[in-house]
């Protein structure tokens, strides 16, 4: 592999992996504000330890986030210089920003919440942990802003004796409709994220007859959350498709190999064919669907990649415009299916351990609940430990098709990929920081897996001794 392979790979390590701790802290931190509210409004003692709970896991994931964006940024300076000097007057407004005033207010609010416990207001103390939830999300729409103005660029003017592209109109760079449809679309995904960890981690005590005065209500706050959240994504998923075909119709004609215009066009489950589409052994396809998703129309007509690879030449010259299709068409699949799939377990989920799902509970003589009367079997809580990894693997999936399928533009329309690698920066350079990232990685998932396993096995602290706790307490524990 030359430089450019060996820049190209080295981001997508490091943004994918990177990427796996983002949501986790962004949607934690949302529950655990949650959490911590219910606490505050009811007194009941098991929401408090559901809060201190999760929050340590939160703690856990939002520091090794910080190692690997670290990281990120490194790479960008060191393999992408000149696509650093190209649009490093537009994209410093936005990560200021975003380092400055979110992550900084993140960052101080979660040390507040760290050292706050029966030291603040209990209304102050959880206020803390919704500023941290708020400060991680405005943290993921200025850098979304960034990311967005490379698939559409707005609100710039290229200077001609430098070459390099200059601010002009800030508002329009966070007002971006690819913005503003990518935002909702990534937290949503995000709650999803975290709602699927909660849920797992909750089946596998519940599983075990452990702390059900914790986990029973994390794990009905997770599975509504990953449901409603499921819905969200598909609606702004919607939206963002079809200002994709608006915007790059190339990246859609990718994401169903379609190499020839048609109206209507059906989308395909899942295809066996060859790669240039005409041959086409086996096939899934749902009518007119993807015309839909593709145009807001049954009927609407999707270019295919061969009649928009014509128009691109002739606006930007030769060249090749067409991504990897096998990666485009794939990926865009396996980000809906696990999406879904996530999605399905948990509203599976709410309906067994419900009272609708008790004729189904009843089928299996050997049964194990939480509660007394309980009839989950044990299989329920087995399959949703399964739930963790499907909405991180549709994070990853969907960022590749994401970036990949831009290619062969870093900047939509201005400026190739090819263009943006740094010049001064040998192969030789680029393979041995790919190899020290990719250790440096390797170690800090082990040391995130062992710890967040090791917290999340140990579960909650014990409930606190009716003499230990506080008069308001012992007065609720009473009542109770």
């Amino acid at each position: 592999m030359d430089q450019l392979d060996l820049a190209r790979w080295q981001f997508g390590i490091t943004t994918v992996y990177h990427y796996i701790f983002v949501p986790l802290s962004i949607g934690l931190s949302f529950l655990v504000a949650v959490l911590e509210t219910a606490y505050v409004r009811t007194g009941k003692e098991h929401y408090k330890r559901a809060a201190k709970f999760w929050g340590k896991l939160l703690l856990i994931n939002f520091a090794i986030g910080i190692a690997t964006g670290l990281v990120q940024e490194f790479q960008f300076g060191m393999a992408w210089s000149d696509y650093s000097r190209y649009v490093g007057d537009i994209f410093g407004a936005p990560l200021a920003i975003e380092a400055l005033l979110a992550f900084f207010l993140e960052s101080t609010f979660l040390g507040l919440w760290i050292f706050g416990w029966d030291k603040l207001p209990k209304w102050a103390h959880a206020a803390c942990m919704w500023v941290v939830a708020v400060g991680t999300m405005l943290s993921a729409y200025f850098i979304l802003a960034a990311n967005s103005w490379m698939q559409h660029p707005v609100g710039y003017r290229i200077n001609a004796e430098t070459g390099r592209a200059e601010l002009t109109d800030f508002l329009a760079v966070i007002t971006n409709s690819t913005l503003l449809s990518a935002f909702p679309h990534v937290i949503f995904a995000c709650f999803m994220t975290a709602a699927a960890l909660m849920i797992g981690i909750a089946a596998w005590h519940l599983a075990r007859g452990r702390h059900a005065d914790v986990m029973r209500p994390s794990l009905k706050l997770a599975a509504w959350t990953m449901v409603v959240a499921a819905l969200g994504v598909v609606i702004s998923g919607d939206m963002q498709a079809r200002i994709m075909t608006e915007q790059q119709p190339m990246k859609m004609a990718a994401a169903e190999a379609l190499y020839d215009t048609v109206a209507p066009a059906s989308f395909s489950v899942f295809t066996i064919g060859s790669l240039d589409g005409k041959d086409e052994v086996f096939s899934i396809r749902v009518p007119r669907l993807l015309s839909f998703m593709a145009t807001g129309r049954w009927d609407g007509e999707v270019e295919g990649i061969n009649d928009v690879q014509r128009r691109e030449v002739a606006t930007y010259g030769d060249g090749d415009y067409r991504p990897i299709v096998p990666v485009t068409y794939w990926t865009f699949r396996l980000m809906i299916g696990t999406g879904l799939a996530a999605a399905a377990l948990a509203a599976a989920l709410l309906f067994l351990t419900g009272r609708p799902g008790r004729w189904i509970r009843g089928l299996w003589p050997r049964r194990i609940g939480p509660r007394d009367g309980d009839t989950v079997p044990r299989w329920v809580w087995r399959a949703a430990v399964w739930a963790i990894p499907l909405p991180i693997l549709a994070n990853s999936f969907g960022w590749i098709f994401t970036e990949m399928g831009r290619q062969p533009w870093v900047v939509y329309g201005m400026l190739r990929t090819a263009d943006g690698v740094s010049p001064s920066v040998s192969a030789g350079t680029v393979a041995a920081s790919l190899t020290v990232f990719t250790l440096l990685y390797v170690i800090l998932g082990v040391i995130e897996f062992r710890l967040i396993r090791t917290y999340a096995m140990n579960g909650p602290e014990a409930p606190p001794e009716p003499d230990e706790a506080q008069p308001e307490q012992r007065q609720l524990a009473f009542a109770y």
